[in-house]
């Protein structure tokens, strides 16, 4: 009896230290997302002299491709190992991270965060499938549960550590830093995690290769409408060329007898809802990490390391509140809470807007506003996407999850860094000295470095611009979210009452 209450020890301890792994490299992956949004104002003044747009890209190169090759990661991950995926998901991570520390000009660090977003496309969705493999059945659901949470809790060890990084010295150090961090992590997943079956499953190259091209048309419209002129051919072309290869996309798949993500999937009323709904979630959240982490810095003056810190408020009710949702969701009824979820997020943001000039503990007040709304709807709309599906399509799930999450990330940097561009061009005072040119602080710094205040206030009108429209935007789509969800359950209520008349008259 003593050798099996030992050997029930000795594997739970195992199965405790294989979740402390995969969380850590969770946390890597996902962290990474928010503390580049800290180096922007460094990278802005750096050597590399980076335009408006090329400062959106360095950010969204990294989300792009982590978001459009996360389900094909997943799948080579079931077809050739999953933990051999993960561990070269890290290398590559780690890899991509030197090439961007090292980085002479803009295009090297481009390709620096593309090769890192590729390696973080292979840790996320191998990383829970191997730790699902590895957990005996009775504790999965808290594992997951645990790791849900590290997914989570990425963004906030993202905003401190790397103010922290930034701190201590240049944006090269972010990089440089983050590289030996997943070596580590290789090392103890080739140590310390089990490998699981394979299975026969379609990569479908020509799909992922269409999806992400048609995102990165897409986005090459929008980030370059402020600098090229949204009638040009460049910005045009691109929007055409995005809509043309989205057609090519969704015509590929429908036609393959096993497709990455099928597009009939989004003809389920409710699917389409709860994916927009976390999509335009993390379109708002990240959106906003993309403008504050400047903001706070040239407006208000905060150090790197103080930023970071200054975001804490908006994480407090994720950590406190998740927990009661799922019984608020029990007497309200799902619709409601998400409602009231894009409701809560669209205030905060137009609340941000209206308190830039008030003290930061306004500000801080509205970040909890918006931190209450994200934490009534993220677990809301994962139990949607959830429940939308059959339990044996858990997979297509949380890739379909993971996908709409990092799209609206990179949505939301691109357009709200977008705005802000445009908006500060209009907002500067072209009489002053500054460069009609210039897109971003530091080039107009450049050309009027006796004008900084004048500088600042342009970037801060231009910010509260940028708010108000999200916060629009947000309220907008979240409206038109709950009434589709609304018209489906009352679409399943009809079927339903009709299969019951038919019961009792036969």
């Amino acid at each position: 009896m003593t050798a099996g209450l030992r050997e029930r020890d000795g594997v739970t301890t195992h199965q405790t230290a294989v979740l402390a792994c995969i969380c850590v490299c969770t946390v890597l992956v996902t962290g990474f997302v928010a503390s580049i949004n800290l180096a922007v104002p460094k990278l802005a003044a750096s050597t590399l002299h980076p335009s408006a747009s090329q400062l959106l890209w360095i950010v969204d190169a990294y989300v792009i491709i982590f978001a459009c090759l996360v389900i094909p990661a997943g799948a080579l991950g079931d077809r050739i190992g999953r933990k051999g995926v993960l561990l070269s998901g890290l290398l590559i991570f780690a890899a991509g991270a030197v090439v961007s520390a090292s980085a002479a000009d803009v295009a090297v660090m481009l390709v620096g965060r593309a090769v890192t977003g590729l390696g973080a496309a292979c840790v996320l969705p191998n990383a829970l499938a191997v730790l699902i493999h590895a957990t005996a059945p009775e504790r999965r659901p808290h594992a997951i549960a645990v790791w849900a949470s590290a997914s989570g809790i990425g963004g906030v060890v993202g905003n401190l550590g790397g103010g922290a990084i930034l701190t201590a010295g240049s944006w090269r150090w972010l990089f440089a830093a983050v590289a030996p961090i997943a070596a580590l992590c290789a090392l103890w997943v080739a140590l310390g995690t089990p490998r699981s079956s394979r299975h026969d499953r379609s990569l479908r190259v020509t799909a992922v290769l269409l999806l992400t091209a048609a995102t990165f048309a897409l986005l090459i419209g929008i980030t370059q409408g402020p600098e090229n002129g949204w009638g040009s051919a460049l910005v045009v072309g691109s929007f055409v060329s995005s809509a043309v290869l989205s057609a090519a996309w969704v015509s590929t798949e429908l036609k393959a007898e096993h497709p990455l993500l099928d597009p009939h999937l989004f003809t389920i009323p409710a699917l389409r809802a709860a994916s927009l709904g976390m999509l335009i979630v993390f379109f708002g959240m990240f959106g906003f990490f993309y403008l504050n982490a400047s903001l706070l810095q040239y407006g208000r003056g905060f150090s790197v390391l103080q930023t970071g810190l200054a975001i804490m408020p908006m994480t407090l009710p994720l950590v406190v509140g998740t927990r009661y949702i799922p019984g608020l969701v029990k007497r309200f009824g799902g619709r409601t809470v998400i409602g009231v979820a894009f409701l809560l997020i669209s205030i905060g943001l137009y609340g941000l807007a209206l308190g830039l000039h008030q003290s930061y503990l306004v500000y801080a007040v509205w970040l909890v506003v918006i931190g209450i709304g994200v934490t009534l709807a993220l677990p809301t709309l994962t139990a949607e996407i959830s429940g939308a599906l059959p339990r044996e399509q858990a997979g297509v799930a949380g890739g379909l999850q993971s996908t709409t999450r990092e799209l609206g990330s990179a949505l939301g940097v691109a357009v709200i860094g977008t705005i802000l561009t445009s908006q500060f061009a209009h907002h500067l005072d072209r009489g002053v000295g500054t460069d009609p040119a210039a897109h971003t602080v530091a080039e107009a710094l450049a050309a009027a470095p006796m004008r900084h205040d004048t500088v600042i206030a342009a970037y801060v009108s231009g910010a509260e611009t940028a708010l108000k429209i999200v916060a629009a935007l947000v309220l907008v789509v979240g409206a038109l979210i709950v009434t589709e969800m609304t018209w489906s359950t009352r679409c399943f209520e009809r079927i339903r009452n009709a299969g019951a008349e038919g019961q009792r008259n036969r």
